[in-house]
């Protein structure tokens, strides 16, 4: 699964000095971090009503929806999707509850 997230990172990346009139994430990151964060939540929102629905492939369609302009909003930041794979590993064993009691300290 790394491997489609490395490749589709690489694409983000690329795109960051493509023409905003031939690639729709070129034209995101031409408008800027608003644009990328409103698409987020236009996406955030989807998933949820996508998930009330009870329709798994909607869903499905949704979260990738979802991550997709989550990660565009890595790469516009300088991340690298390693960062948030490294940060789940870090946590992995780790009790919820535990983990989230050491953020609030």
């Amino acid at each position: 699964m790394s491997d489609v997230l490395n490749r589709l990172s690489e694409v983000l990346e690329a795109r960051k000095g493509a023409d905003p009139s031939t690639s729709y994430v070129a034209k995101l990151y031409g408008k800027g971090l608003d644009a990328i964060l409103k698409k987020i939540g236009e996406e955030a929102t989807e998933t949820v009503m996508a998930a009330k629905d009870g329709d798994p492939e909607k869903l499905v369609y949704e979260l990738a929806d979802l991550w997709f302009h989550s990660l565009v909003l890595m790469a516009d930041q300088g991340l690298h999707p390693d960062a948030v794979l490294a940060e789940l590993d870090r946590r992995f064993g780790l009790s919820g509850l535990t983990e989230k009691a050491a953020r609030s300290e």
